[in-house]
């Protein structure tokens, strides 16, 4: 997949990017959401500058991922102080102060495979499982990715974290979150 998704031409990357954009702008929950959780793009991903930059200019908080000890955090992004690059891909914000999960609205995650029931295949660590299950259960979780990162079926075990919307710049797809959840055991 990161050879496919790799092979779209800059131009076309782009092009796309901006449908997902509007496609991500055109959700009431993501509309909603006062506080979003955005990965910071690199390589062939989804680009997500221009996502922050309109999540500011619109008044929102805009918190970005950050790694200490392996585990996942979420700093609040302030394009004053710029990004620093990491050891695994991504910029994480130079401000490392954590925000309480449950301060988080929306969170708009990256993978390199969705599909339509919202299960994911990242990059491998578990970050984003992890961090997901932090998050309020009112936050909605978002994929964004080419068309062609949309697969027909995605493996998964009961420590992966769906999210609920996939947007395409083809379409958006509503995943089904209680078709996630497990049922609650009788009493």
């Amino acid at each position: 997949m990161r050879e496919v998704r790799a092979g779209l031409p800059m131009e076309e990357r782009s092009k796309r990017a901006a449908l997902i954009l509007e496609r991500l702008f055109r959700i009431s929950a993501f509309n909603q959401a006062r506080t979003v959780f955005l990965f910071s793009s690199f390589g062939a991903e989804v680009p997500t500058q221009a996502i922050a930059e309109r999540l500011m200019e619109e008044g929102r908080r805009v918190l970005l991922p950050f790694l200490d000890q392996s585990v996942m955090h979420a700093a609040e992004f302030r394009p004053d102080e710029g990004l620093l690059g990491s050891s695994y891909g991504p910029d994480e914000p130079q401000n490392r102060v954590p925000v309480d999960p449950g301060e988080v609205d929306a969170v708009v995650v990256p993978g390199l495979a969705f599909d339509r029931r919202g299960f994911r295949v990242g990059y491998g660590g578990g970050h984003y499982d992890r961090y997901l299950r932090k998050l309020d259960r009112t936050a909605t979780r978002i994929g964004i990715a080419f068309e062609v990162q949309l697969v027909e079926f995605v493996p998964h075990g009961r420590l992966d974290e769906p999210v609920d919307i996939v947007v395409t710049e083809q379409e958006t797809v509503f995943c089904h979150r209680s078709a996630h959840t497990p049922p609650s055991p009788s009493t």
